[in-house]
């Protein structure tokens, strides 16, 4: 049913009108243009609740629970004079309402996940603990412990929860069982650069006060509580995931049986590096992560199924309403799978609209599917207002949105053609796959970019070689699979499962093999991300003529990107690896590095696909046993001290000194000294050299922030 324009957005005119007359005829088209599209209007409620969250996630301080409450009680008030308004002040007072909703969400969110954090790096020391998950990890287990005690001690002062790798022993980390481990804790790592993906973060919002390592193997140890009823049913699903997880590796080893476990039980710990880069290189990262196109399979498949065993019996298909009772099959079948592959933002956003469209079908009702996606971005953001700042909303609803809004577009200029083809259904499947990977591949690509720097240009031939194995073989041997797995008949679906992955992995390898498959791009500003996205939303919301104006905001987007200078020098949150720009534009490691993570990620930000091995030296950069020293453009001199030697030495020739020792008392002459003692108080440096030299370091980014406090002490304590 269509909302009829509302002629008040025509008829008003600003005070400005007489003397702009220009403007004022703008005013009145763009007036008509909302007005014509006033259904689309609730469509812009959770962007508006994205911005607060973005607002709240941006500030360079944490602001006090009063702060959160009263945006939320102004958001709530807000909302109640929107409803007794007209539009178009109704509109605006609900986005402003949203808005400041999204913001008290987010504090909400981070006071209501706040535990301790470790400060400091511990061990080894002797802990006991809850498995709360684990799974595969490279050649090992990798478990989220719940802490009861560390040493001799409690552990609620300390840390709470934590992520330990052990390397030997997984196969007595059962979630629920109580371990004893020896273990190094550390905490979660922030930033390798100012700009960089914060784990740090992400571990805070995950519950994750510290990450570490075990020596040897967990003891079993006996329990000390007997959780609640939520926490019985959490621990039901947990172990539930990781017997099927270890079922599957039983029967598919390798990354087969890892990458088999992650499209059911959504478990990636065991996929093999060089198997995920190259499904990553031919655009086919999509396949790893639960989202609609496992959904759709999974749930459509079994709609499909159920609707088409009940047709076999006329008694039933003439007199019942088998469709809906299919429905009803697929909304359970899906809420299972949303379950046991772990909820992850994608597939919830998946399952959303997927029940919506069956629930549509249940009250004989078309789904709106725009509303939809916006309905589980919402919800999303309500419940995890994390998920704004993590690349999986990003590029999921990405690629949703911009799939919905050219399917509306291509449904409102359709034309009907007799189309008199041999096979007019395997041409439209193929175009339609080839079609749904070129937008998906476009919309995603400014957040690949960003968050990944890369590009890739043959995801439409990727997805048009390994979409058929998918949905013909290996979604539906596993949906197979899982309805066997309680009897014990498991083994022949996950075989034919198996080929299915090793028929892809295969695609993967070829096409990603093929000459220029990958750009390495450069980082990107966030404030280019933010503008593409605001473009990109622009045009995906409105369907008039006026939805190009979005172009503006991409345009300047893409200009930022492209306009964006990057750093001269970079140092590592540890001060020991230091990396110069070279006069061929490229990064220089002024030595072998001793944080390799952070030397690749240096390189992979900077477009750069060298190893750190060969990124180290070159033109202009000497070494001795005391350290090394770059002469760079502008006879700007830096010298990275790596032992109290030879400091002096530095400090009286050398522009800039890093240095691996305290340094600032004794170091006068140059224009920037950084010590240890800096890099251990604010993280990362990055520094330009066009000008006076300009300083940004990984703790002015993140803020004083829960997940971001500085260490007060690197001492071990041994527990």
């Amino acid at each position: 049913m269509g909302v009829a324009p509302n002629p008040s957005l025509r008829r008003f005119a600003p005070p400005w009108s007489a003397r702009w007359p220009a403007l004022a005829d703008l005013w009145r088209a763009l007036g008509a243009a909302a007005s014509a599209e006033r259904e689309r209007w609730a469509l812009w409620l959770p962007v508006a609740l994205g911005a607060g969250i973005g607002l709240y996630f941006a500030l360079p301080f944490e602001p006090a629970a009063t702060v959160g409450l009263g945006f939320g009680v102004a958001g709530v008030l807000v909302a109640i004079v929107a409803a007794g308004s007209k539009a178009p002040l109704r509109s605006a007072l609900a986005l402003v309402a949203a808005a400041a909703i999204g913001f008290a969400a987010a504090k909400a969110r981070t006071e209501s996940v706040a535990a301790p954090v470790l400060s400091h790096r511990m061990g080894p020391v002797h802990v006991w603990g809850t498995v709360e998950a684990a799974g595969m990890h490279g050649k090992g287990t990798r478990a989220v412990l719940a802490l009861d005690t560390i040493g001799h001690r409690p552990a609620r002062a300390v840390v709470q929860r934590v992520r330990v790798s052990f390397r030997v022993g997984g196969d007595i980390l059962d979630p629920g069982r109580r371990v004893q481990a020896l273990v190094v804790l550390m905490p979660p790592p922030g930033p390798a650069a100012p700009g960089d993906y914060d784990f740090g973060r992400a571990a805070y919002y995950m519950g994750l006060g510290a990450v570490g390592y075990a020596y040897g193997r967990p003891v079993a140890a006996p329990p000390v509580a007997t959780p609640n009823l939520l926490g019985r049913i959490a621990l039901f699903v947990e172990r539930l995931r990781f017997r099927m997880s270890a079922r599957i590796h039983a029967v598919l080893p390798g990354s087969t049986g890892a990458i088999a476990s992650a499209l059911i039980t959504g478990d990636r710990g065991g996929i093999a590096q060089d198997d995920e880069q190259a499904l990553r290189d031919a655009g086919l990262a999509h396949v790893l992560a639960i989202a609609g196109l496992h959904m759709a399979l999974v749930g459509l498949g079994l709609f499909w199924a159920v609707r088409a065993f009940l047709a076999l019996f006329p008694a039933i298909a003439l007199t019942q309403p088998i469709k809906k009772w299919a429905a009803v099959a697929a909304l359970l079948g899906s809420a299972f799978y949303l379950v046991i592959s772990g909820a992850a933002a994608p597939a919830i956003r998946a399952f959303t609209m997927l029940a919506m469209m069956l629930l549509a079908m249940l009250a004989d009702r078309q789904a709106l599917s725009m509303r939809s996606v916006a309905l589980a971005a919402a919800l999303i953001l309500s419940f995890e207002p994390e998920s704004l700042v993590e690349p999986g909303f990003q590029m999921s609803f990405a690629a949703v949105a911009a799939l919905i809004a050219v399917a509306e577009w291509a449904q409102a200029h359709r034309r009907e053609t007799a189309e008199a083809m041999p096979l007019r259904a395997v041409w439209r499947y193929v175009r339609g796959i080839a079609a749904t990977s070129f937008i998906g591949s476009l919309a995603t690509l400014p957040y690949a970019i960003y968050h990944f720097d890369r590009a890739t240009h043959y995801a439409v031939l990727g997805n048009l070689l390994a979409m058929p194995i998918m949905g013909l073989i290996t979604m539906p041997a596993a949906a197979a699979s899982v309805m066997l797995m309680p009897f014990g008949l498991d083994a022949a679906p996950l075989h034919a499962m198996g080929l299915g992955i090793d028929a892809m992995l295969a695609v993967g390898r070829w096409v990603s093999s093929l000459p220029g498959a990958v750009t390495a791009v450069p980082a990107t500003p966030l404030a280019a991300l933010v503008l593409i996205s605001l473009g990109g939303v622009w045009m995906a919301i409105w369907r008039r003529n006026w939805r190009w104006f979005g172009a503006v905001p991409a345009a300047a987007g893409i200009a930022v990107a492209l306009l964006a200078r990057p750093p001269d020098i970079l140092v590592s949150r540890e001060g020991d690896t230091v990396a110069v720009r070279g006069d061929d534009g490229a990064l220089r490691l002024m030595r072998k590095p001793k944080d390799k993570y952070s030397a690749e990620e240096w390189l992979k930000r900077d477009g750069d696909v060298r190893a750190p091995e060969a990124a180290v030296g070159g033109k202009g950069i000497r070494c001795d046993a005391y350290g090394c020293v770059a002469r760079l453009r502008g006879g700007v001199l830096v010298a990275e001290s790596a032992r109290i030697e030879g400091l002096a030495e530095d400090c009286a020739m050398a522009t800039i000194v890093i240095a691996a020792t305290p340094a600032h008392d004794l170091c006068h002459g140059p224009t920037l000294v950084i010590d240890r003692l800096d890099v251990w108080r604010d993280g990362a440096y990055a520094l330009w050299l066009d000008g006076p030299v300009r300083v940004e370091t990984v703790q002015q980014q993140r803020g004083d922030r829960p997940w971001s406090a500085p260490s007060r002490s690197r001492v071990n304590t041994g527990g």
